[in-house]
């Protein structure tokens, strides 16, 4: 199964949604090595690589499961930037955020996301969420 190991970046301002995360991979045994940023600029710098040193996140396998309301740089504003990237713009993109605006599911969906999933109130839901997105990326073939 180590082929299928996936390598996510959490892209995420809210401490306490970046700890239900963390939560709900221990209790569902996801083992996917997961990585953090607190906007789509640190997203960005960790994904590319900053000060001459090759980013921390293996080149293969690599999913983003991203916030859209953030400082500085949101989910909508990092896209278009991680579309625009010839080395980055393959990686998939998976939307996990509160807001249920029409117009948002548009933009990110125009901007190729392969999903987008609102947050789950409880943490039971997000247990199962976490559960069911890891399943589909197992069995999703990836480059």
């Amino acid at each position: 199964m180590k082929d299928k190991m996936i390598h996510i970046l959490l892209v995420e301002d809210d401490e306490v949604d970046v700890m239900n995360v963390k939560r709900a991979f221990k209790k569902n045994n996801i083992t996917n090595s997961l990585y953090t940023a607190s906007d789509g600029i640190e997203a960005l710098s960790i994904l590319r690589g900053s000060e001459g040193k090759p980013s921390p996140i293996p080149q293969e396998r690599r999913l983003i499961l991203l916030d859209l309301n953030m400082p500085r740089m949101n989910g909508i504003e990092f896209l278009r930037e991680l579309r625009g990237d010839a080395n980055l713009k393959q990686i998939p993109v998976v939307m996990l955020t509160t807001s249920n605006e029409d117009r948002d599911k548009v933009e990110a969906y125009n901007l190729n996301v392969a999903g987008y999933i609102l947050k789950p109130v409880t943490f039971d839901n997000f247990v199962q969420v976490m559960a069911t997105l890891n399943n589909y990326w197992t069995l999703s073939e990836m480059p």
